[in-house]
């Protein structure tokens, strides 16, 4: 009916360099929906309520930690940033670190569909194990953890395309699915010729995903790539409708 971790726990708790006093939460934040639910026939067992706090921690270190390192960027920039570290991608590259996949409880059927190694399932425990921590240890223990398994790849991400240019990473995402180029609209401009704003939504599968607002087009065009790439990677279960 359901497949149980592969790893060992205790292993496990050295890779993360935390050990959970209260163990009861690090096995909720390892369930995932379709273990909880062949185990207890309901959904309130698995991680996915612990992932919507993990998310909201995982905002507030990156946020903290942004504020105090960037002292003279405008919140922009400051958001820009902020959106590398709390990607669907960064979290994954640090589930793959710590090899969350392994500890993951899942159903049979959903391991045998490779489950393990889903990018949504692995980035959404990522962030429930963030929420068991802070539950069972605090915000001091939480952001020690996130400090060292994802703000430590800031300044790589910084110089990394495949996480700053988010044009090339929507592209490469809907061509993925579909033989199809999203298309970028300016919706509006404000301010005078020597200071501009441009608004620009992009449309794709006959909808729009996603808008930004820049200093130039380019900045807008990235800032909404990146507001699509957020819906997409929160809304796996989208796919083209071609």
């Amino acid at each position: 009916m359901f497949s149980r971790t592969v790893g060992s726990a205790d292993g496990f708790e050295g890779r993360i360099g935390y050990v959970f006093r209260d163990t009861s939460l690090l096995d909720h934040a390892l369930s995932h929906r379709s273990y909880a639910f062949a185990v207890s026939n309901s959904n309130l067992m698995s991680n996915e309520r612990l992932e919507f706090l993990g998310d909201a921690v995982l905002g507030l270190v990156a946020s903290n930690f942004l504020f105090s390192r960037y002292p003279d960027k405008e919140e922009g920039e400051l958001s820009r940033i902020r959106s590398l570290l709390i990607s669907r991608k960064a979290l994954k590259e640090a589930a793959d670190r710590i090899n969350l996949g392994d500890q993951l409880k899942l159903s049979r059927s959903e391991e045998k569909t490779g489950g393990r190694t889903r990018f949504s399932i692995n980035s959404n425990t990522f962030e429930a194990l963030i929420a068991a921590i802070y539950l069972d240890g605090g915000y001091a223990a939480a952001e020690t953890f996130i400090k060292k398994h994802v703000l430590v790849m800031l300044d790589r991400m910084l110089t990394d395309e495949d996480y700053s240019n988010f044009k090339s990473r929507l592209l490469e995402f809907v061509q993925a699915r579909g033989n199809e180029i999203p298309q970028y609209e300016v919706t509006s401009e404000s301010g005078p010729d020597h200071a501009k704003t441009f608004d620009i939504s992009v449309k794709f599968w006959g909808k729009h995903f996603g808008a930004g607002q820049g200093k130039s087009k380019k900045e807008a065009e990235q800032a909404a790539a990146r507001s699509a790439l957020d819906f997409l990677e929160k809304n796996p279960d989208i796919k083209s409708e071609k």
